[in-house]
């Protein structure tokens, strides 16, 4: 049956059907993340406990580093040949790096071969994603109804949202049923194996999606050279869209996939309190995100970016302050839900934002450039970074440092986009949308 044939899918069901894989996407990062400590013990024993767990968080990077490349070499293939046809090609790139993962035996059964297949699988997964968000956010901005794209791409990242408390709370369950031991030896390779049995159902899910009428319609399709070109001819606004993304990306990581190394290593708290308080944050940014996006919908996407990079730029650091000086679960989660408000109250309005400054012929590898080289270069390795500011300045609320040089990113460039008058033409194409 073709596409021309097939009935039309309802709009629920083509936003369910598209963000399953951003879900997988997601979830593996998250685990990684969310186990970093046992997978150091695992992969990357040392003499230094701080030093393993370097280590573990390096890797957790290396896989954004593998972003960029997948953003233009999968990026130009979903512009050539479609929506539909590229995002399963991610979801399966993905699949086989979380088999991977899942499957390696570790450094004391076959040696320096355990952490360079882990290494491996990190560089599959990043490569995969570093065209998954693009891919998704795409196509949710191309189904959506007319003055509407910003309540509909903001659920590229609410599906994330979700991987989030699916896998927080599958980090509780096994907290509370398994011993640190069990855990460190064992346990942690759960999740992972969670995530690979829900694969077969994704296919499923993203096989029945239909292409977009908007790319069905247009009568050129860009050759990779013709994309290439076109990426380095407006390498200004690819770059001003990446300064764009530093803050969610930095933010995101900080909330999430950080909460439970700093939880338990800074904070001292249980590892089942820094798990509650990941739920909790991955429930309020879903909570956000759609309301965010729909409110910039109404209002525009520049005042809710102006509002909220500034907001982080005040209270990042005093907020990291005030709670290393009085670690609690409580305070953890209030400062934890603040961010979470910030993050997503700035996301519902930035993604729609980039797709709608990228010129259309190349919509997702110039939003795929940008997403990648952030998070790449600043997201990914937040963990990391985050870890190391405190070890070598003794603060532990230096998180709060790195959080804030994220807001001025994202502030210096809403404000240079504002004065080049692209916001301006963004807002007078969705309200001729909604007229």
């Amino acid at each position: 049956m073709t596409s021309a044939t097939r009935p039309a899918q309802s709009p629920a069901s083509a936003v369910f059907r598209v963000v399953s894989g951003n879900f997988l996407e997601m979830y593996d990062f998250m685990v990684y993340g969310y186990y970093a400590s046992a997978i150091a013990k695992t992969f990357f024993p040392s003499g230094s406990e701080f030093l393993s767990l370097m280590l573990a968080l390096v890797t957790f990077g290396a896989g954004f580093l593998m972003r960029p490349l997948g953003a233009i070499v999968l990026g130009s293939y979903i512009d050539r040949h479609g929506r539909r046809a590229g995002l399963i090609v991610t979801l399966a790139l993905m699949a086989c790096g979380t088999l991977l993962i899942a499957c390696v035996p570790g450094y004391s059964t076959i040696g320096l071969a355990a952490p360079l297949l882990v290494v491996a699988g990190r560089l599959l997964q990043g490569f995969s994603a570093g065209v998954e968000l693009g891919g998704v956010s795409v196509y949710l901005a191309e189904i959506a109804s007319p003055g509407n794209k910003g309540f509909y791409v903001s659920w590229q990242s609410a599906s994330q949202q979700v991987a989030v408390v699916f896998a927080a709370v599958l980090g509780v369950l096994l907290a509370s049923n398994l011993s640190h031991g069990q855990m460190d030896e064992w346990g942690w390779r759960v999740p992972f194996v969670v995530g690979c049995l829900i694969v077969p159902f994704l296919f499923i899910i993203r096989r029945s999606l239909q292409e977009t009428e908007e790319f069905q319609k247009r009568k050129h399709r860009p050759s990779p050279k013709e994309i290439l070109d076109s990426i380095l001819k407006n390498w200004g606004i690819v770059i001003l869209g990446t300064l764009l993304v530093v803050m969610t990306t930095v933010s995101f990581y900080m909330i999430t996939a950080y909460t439970p190394t700093f939880g338990k290593h800074e904070l001292h708290l249980s590892d089942t309190d820094a798990l509650i308080v990941t739920v909790c944050v991955g429930i309020s940014n879903l909570f956000w995100l759609p309301v965010m996006g729909a409110l910039s919908d109404r209002i525009g996407r520049r005042p809710l970016l102006l509002t909220f990079t500034t907001l982080s730029l005040l209270t990042a650091y005093p907020a990291l302050a005030w709670l290393v000086t009085a670690p609690s679960f409580g305070h953890l989660l209030l400062v934890e839900l603040w961010l979470s408000f910030i993050y997503a109250s700035y996301n519902g309005a930035m993604v729609v934002s980039l797709i709608e400054i990228m010129p259309v012929h190349v919509r997702t590898t110039g939003f795929s450039m940008a997403y990648s080289l952030a998070t790449a270069i600043f997201g990914g390795f937040t963990p990391a970074v985050s870890t190391w500011l405190i070890q070598v300045t003794g603060n532990k609320a230096m998180p709060g440092v790195w959080l804030t040089f994220a807001a001025a990113s994202g502030l210096i460039a809403t404000l240079i986009l504002n004065r080049m008058g692209l916001f301006e033409k963004v807002e007078r194409a969705v309200h001729l949308a909604r007229a």
